[in-house]
């Protein structure tokens, strides 16, 4: 029980320090914030409600993974490396299918809504 409190703090704590240091992740927390009242105008059932908010969330955790990312190749060197822009630059494109990715859920649900499929 101990390790699992531990666990919960630290998770707190990385969430705390991306929210205060990175402004896609705060963007991504009021669209979460945003998107579960609108998950509810926009899903038709349920399920498609819960899976607009996890594709929300889904965003939020590649963003997080990303900014760990970024922290730790800029914290191995503040030198312009090539090959550390290109794994910046594969995180930064993990962002961006993944937002592709939910955008893509979103459109598909509002149409479902509408009645246009």
């Amino acid at each position: 029980m101990l390790r699992f409190w531990r666990a919960t703090i630290n998770s707190r704590n990385g969430l705390i320090f991306a929210t205060r240091s990175e402004q896609a992740i705060r963007e991504e927390l009021v669209g979460l914030l945003l998107s579960i009242p609108l998950a509810w105008l926009a899903g038709v059932t349920v399920m498609r409600r819960v899976e607009l908010v996890a594709a929300v969330v889904l965003v939020l955790i590649v963003e997080l993974l990303n900014t760990a990312i970024e922290k730790l190749a800029d914290r191995l060197t503040t030198d312009h490396d090539p090959q550390i822009g290109r794994v910046k630059d594969m995180g930064s494109a993990a962002v961006g299918v993944t937002l592709i990715m939910a955008g893509l859920f979103w459109i598909f649900a509002i149409a479902e809504r509408l009645g246009a499929i």
